[in-house]
C-alpha cells in the first residue's frame, strides 16, 4: 500500500509490481521480503520434486558414440537413445562437441543483456506476433497472465535467418557461434531419433523440410525469489518444434515429469538436456539462474501431420490434424492454451 511523506508518494515493492515491466526491476527495487500477489502462484503441496527415488535418475547420452563410435557402440547407443526417448522423452547429452567456452559465452551474454536498463531493452520488446524475429520481456503474455511469472526473456529467430539485438557488445557474435553449434548437434540427434523409428536416418529432416526448419534462442532469467515456493519461473508445459536443446548457469531450477512426479534435472557441467515431455521451472531464494532453450521445429509454413508410414506399419489412423507449424505455434502461444496442453486443440 501507498504511503505518503509531505507531498512525495512512496510505494511498496506490491504497488510497484503491476508497473514494472521486468522482474528484474522489481527484485532489484529494493525491500522486497515477499512475493506481490500478482506473482502468487498455487502449488499442490503433494506435487513437489522426488529428490531421492532411483527409479526417476534422468538418463545419458553419450552424443560421442552416435558420431564417432563404432558400429557396436552406434548401436547400443542407438538402443539406449530409443528407451530415452520412449520412457521419458527427457535425456542429458554429454560430449556433444559444443566447447564449454562457447557455452558460457552464451550465458554471459545474455546476462549482459539483462542487465541492460528498460529503457535500452525497450526497442526489443517487439510486437503480439510470437514469430517476431526478436522479442523480450517478462512473465509470458501479460495481457492474458492471470498470475505473473518470475522471469524476464529474450527471443530470437536465428535460422533460416540469424537475427540478434545490436546491443550488449558482443551478444551477436556469440549467439551466432552458439546457434550454428548446436543446430549441428540437433541435426545429428534428428538423424539419431529418426533411425530408433526404424526409418531412413534423414527422414524426419526430409520429410520437415529441416534445411528451412525454424530455430528459435530462448534465454530466460530468474532472479531469487523471497518465497521460491508461492511464485514460478515457467508453470508446466511442453514445447512446440521437433527437439529442444537446452543449457543453464550453476543454478538448477528445470524439473521434468515422469511416471506423474516431478524429477530435478541436476546438470553435468557442460551438458546439454532434450526436453519434449512436461517439464516446468521453479525459482529458488539464493541466487539468479539463467537458462537457455534453443527449440528446433519444421520450416514454419510446413503442414505436419502423423507420419503416415508409421500410421500404416502401426495400423493405426491418424491421432492429431495436420497444422501448419506457424498455426500451431501461434496457437501454442495464445490464450486458449494457457496452462493447457495444445494438443488437445487438435486430437481427432
Amino acid at each position: 500500500m501507498a504511503t505518503t511523506t509531505g507531498l512525495e508518494v512512496v510505494e511498496s515493492p506490491q504497488t510497484q509490481a503491476t508497473k514494472v515491466t521486468s522482474i528484474k526491476v522489481l527484485t532489484e527495487s529494493g525491500g522486497l521480503a515477499s512475493v506481490p500477489s500478482e506473482y502468487t502462484f498455487s502449488t499442490n503441496p503433494n506435487d513437489q520434486a522426488d529428490t531421492n527415488d532411483p527409479e526417476h535418475s534422468i538418463p545419458v547420452i553419450d552424443f560421442s558414440l552416435l558420431t564417432s563410435g563404432s558400429p557396436d557402440q552406434r548401436s547400443e547407443i542407438i538402443h539406449e537413445l530409443r528407451k530415452a526417448c520412449e520412457e521419458w522423452g527427457f535425456f542429458m547429452l554429454i560430449n556433444h562437441g559444443v566447447p564449454e567456452s562457447v557455452m558460457k559465452e552464451m550465458i554471459n551474454a545474455c546476462e549482459t543483456f539483462f542487465n541492460l536498463s528498460d529503457e535500452e531493452k525497450k526497442e526489443f520488446r517487439g510486437t503480439k506476433d510470437v514469430l517476431d524475429p526478436i522479442k523480450c520481456g517478462t512473465s509470458f503474455d501479460v495481457a492474458i497472465d492471470k498470475v505473473f511469472l518470475w522471469r524476464d526473456f529474450i527471443k530470437v529467430r536465428s535460422h533460416p535467418q540469424f537475427y540478434s539485438p545490436h546491443k550488449p557488445i558482443g551478444f551477436s557474435e556469440a549467439a551466432l557461434e552458439f546457434s550454428q553449434r548446436t543446430r549441428e548437434v540437433a541435426t545429428e540427434l534428428l538423424k539419431a531419433i529418426s533411425e530408433t523409428l526404424d526409418l531412413d536416418f534423414d527422414y524426419i529432416a526430409d520429410t520437415m523440410s529441416w534445411d528451412q526448419g525454424l530455430q528459435l534462442l530462448a534465454a530466460n532469467y530468474y532472479p531469487a525469489c523471497p518465497e521460491p515456493d508461492r511464485a514460478i519461473g515457467i508453470p508446466a508445459h511442453t514445447d512446440h518444434g521437433l527437439l529442444t536443446l537446452l543449457i543453464q548457469n550453476e543454478m538448477g531450477g528445470l524439473q521434468v515429469q515422469h511416471k506423474g512426479k516431478w524429477v530435478n534435472w541436476n546438470a553435468m557441467p557442460n551438458a546439454f538436456v532434450y526436453k519434449s515431455v512436461w517439464h516446468r521451472a521453479v525459482v529458488n531464494n539464493r541466487a539468479t539462474r539463467i537458462s537457455i532453450a534453443v527449440p528446433h521445429g519444421p520450416a514454419i509454413d510446413k503442414v505436419v501431420v502423423p507420419s503416415p508410414l508409421l500410421c500404416e506399419r502401426e495400423g493405426r489412423a491418424p491421432a492429431y490434424v495436420g497444422m501448419p507449424y506457424k498455426d500451431y505455434i501461434q496457437l501454442q502461444q495464445s490464450s486458449k492454451s494457457y496452462m493447457k496442453s495444445c494438443l488437445d486443440h487438435i486430437t481427432i
